[in-house]
């Protein structure tokens, strides 16, 4: 009868993967806890700002140079 198992070796290869889990998790969650979220309030006061900004803003009055430019890139 021939038993054959993963031994000590399996068992040390898996400890490895479950550590190296172990710190990749750890560093992710301390990553996540960097980023900064706005909240739902803060976003509409900046679309507010950005709609009110665009209202204000005058057009820019096209030049023949920028009119040859944007065929030029639309060309291509």
């Amino acid at each position: 009868m021939n038993n054959v198992g993963p031994g000590l070796l399996g068992f040390v290869v898996v400890a490895l993967i479950g550590v190296a889990l172990y710190f990749l998790i750890k560093s992710m969650n301390k990553q996540m806890a960097r980023i900064e979220v706005p909240h739902e309030a803060d976003l509409a006061k900046a679309e507010e700002a950005g709609q009110a900004a665009k209202t204000d803003a005058k057009p820019e009055a096209k030049t023949d140079t920028t009119k040859d430019a944007e065929k030029d890139q639309g060309a291509s």
